[in-house]
């Protein structure tokens, strides 16, 4: 099987509907379809919110119980019915509802109201601090952290569907040896080394890394889309989110 049979295709595998626009649609009606694709994005992109709340100040355990209310609040609240769907990219609106409401929040003898018992979604709230300290923090704003700790998810998320794509078709071998090509460098490693481990040309391994990074770009622009309203606002999200890392 060659690296075209295995990684790529003229059209993307299969990928939900994109899940920001489902839920815009719906609105005010109540949508069993949107009210899992929000979910789901928020299971997906809970940890950005977390660094956002800890970086405002906030301790460990109330980091952690506020960023679980928020989310208890934004799934069974009619909050979504305000977002812009001209403005609507999913980033935005989750840390600007965020925003809002510890502003709500500030004044409440909060401890023993929050939560309520309530468990909407499966947060692995415990390994956020261990991510957070982990992390750039000094040097970046509350608002910049997000955003960068955003792109940081949302690229592991595309590494790994990149990933499983290419165990599933027998080439778990060439992932694990050309992915740090990907992004243009493997840590001192040379094709010529790696084509030597697969047993293979080092032609062959650069045609296969190229063909590796271009599906890693439409899994990428697959991936933001699922986040934005209009799929013109894709391109404009690559550049916003990559120019975090340069801040």
């Amino acid at each position: 099987m060659t690296m075209k049979d295995s990684n790529q295709s003229d059209s993307p595998r299969t990928f939900p509907t994109t899940h920001w626009s489902v839920v815009l649609v719906a609105g005010h009606k109540s949508s069993p379809d949107a009210d899992a694709a929000l979910a789901t994005l928020c299971e997906t992109y809970w940890f950005p919110l977390y660094a956002y709340v800890r970086h405002r100040g906030h301790n460990v355990n109330d980091a952690r119980d506020l960023t679980q209310e928020f989310f208890a609040r934004l799934l069974e609240k009619d909050y979504v019915a305000a977002a812009d769907p001209e403005r609507g990219r999913f980033r935005t609106f989750l840390l600007t509802s965020c925003k809002h409401f510890l502003a709500k929040e500030r004044d409440k003898a909060r401890a023993q109201k929050r939560g309520g018992g309530r468990s909407p979604l499966s947060l692995d709230l415990a390994s956020g601090e261990s991510r957070y300290v982990a992390g750039p923090t000094d040097t970046l704003t509350p608002e910049l952290l997000y955003d960068r700790q955003w792109a940081v998810v949302l690229l592991d998320r595309v590494m790994r569907r990149l990933e499983e794509e290419m165990r599933e078709s027998g080439k778990a071998d060439w992932f694990d040896r050309l992915k740090g090509f990907i992004g243009g460098g493997s840590d001192g490693a040379t094709y010529a080394k790696a084509a030597e481990w697969l047993g293979t040309t080092e032609a062959a391994a650069k045609m296969a890394t190229h063909r590796m990074r271009k599906r890693y770009r439409e899994l990428l622009r697959h991936e933001i889309a699922e986040t934005v309203a209009h799929v013109a606002d894709v391109e404009d999200e690559i550049r916003s989110l990559f120019a975090t890392f340069s801040g």
